[in-house]
């Protein structure tokens, strides 16, 4: 139980991101307003943004700017830069992320001027559904 305990304390990070992952999937699934549903999206991609570049993360790692001749005369010892890989992944999510924030703000921005409500009932009733 100990060894439980401290494995999950050890990795609290991670369950951090798992609670709010969680809080923005409750949010565009249980909200009915669609502001509130895009709210919830951004804090789920801001989690899953927030996992990946954690576990990117190595303790006692430096910067991958290596010097060309010093490794090929004798390698490159991976225990001390880091990945790049999982942060340049992200950077490009968070672009991706702000221009489908734009986007459905834009979308948002005419639901509301052709219904007069961002409430998906009222929206839904509206249309006849």
């Amino acid at each position: 139980m100990d060894v439980l305990l401290a494995e999950v304390v050890a990795k609290y990070n991670y369950w951090l991101y798992v609670v709010l992952m969680m809080i923005g999937f409750y949010a565009m699934i249980g909200k009915r307003n669609l502001v509130k549903k895009l709210l919830g999206m951004n804090i789920f991609q801001t989690a899953i943004i927030l996992l990946f570049v954690s576990s990117g993360v190595k303790r006692g790692g430096g910067i991958p700017i290596l010097d060309k001749y010093e490794v090929l005369a004798h390698g490159v010892d991976v225990a001390t830069v880091v990945n790049p890989l999982p942060h340049v992944l992200m950077l490009t999510a968070i672009v991706v992320s702000v221009s489908v924030t734009g986007v459905a703000l834009a979308i948002l921005q005419r639901i509301y001027r052709e219904y007069g409500t961002l409430e998906e009932d009222e929206i839904l009733e509206k249309l006849g559904r």
